[in-house]
């Protein structure tokens, strides 16, 4: 039986391998603030979100392909920001989106800024 994941979202038993040897958009990796403390759409909205993602371009937090509204690829998409990390709680892992593979954040993962609330 073949696995298959939908564009965008990280599969379960990729090969973690350094990031250098797998994403050509590290440079666009930056310290960033969160803009909210939740799917900054869906706390406008009043909708929920199953998990967190945080673009290390820009800070915009958002929720994940497994969430209603897919609001981090969504922030891809508009955007061209390629790089997301695992946020609620900080997971240690990034995504990159263009390059469609996972690495290891765990030395620069974002700290949350307060209490999350959690939806599922």
């Amino acid at each position: 039986m073949r696995r298959t994941r939908r564009k965008g979202a990280p599969l379960g038993g990729i090969t973690h391998r350094t990031a250098a040897e797998t994403c050509s958009h590290l440079g666009t990796i930056r310290k960033v603030k969160p803009s909210a403390r939740g799917c900054e759409e869906c706390l406008k909205i009043g909708a929920r979100w199953v998990h967190l993602r945080l673009c290390r371009t820009c800070g915009h937090v958002g929720c994940c392909d497994d969430s209603p509204n897919r609001h981090a690829t969504r922030h891809f998409q508009a955007t061209g920001h390629p790089i997301i990390e695992g946020y609620d709680p900080p997971e240690g892992w990034g995504w990159c989106y263009v390059d469609e593979v996972m690495f290891d954040l765990s030395d620069q993962a974002t700290p949350q800024d307060g209490p999350i609330p959690r939806y599922v």
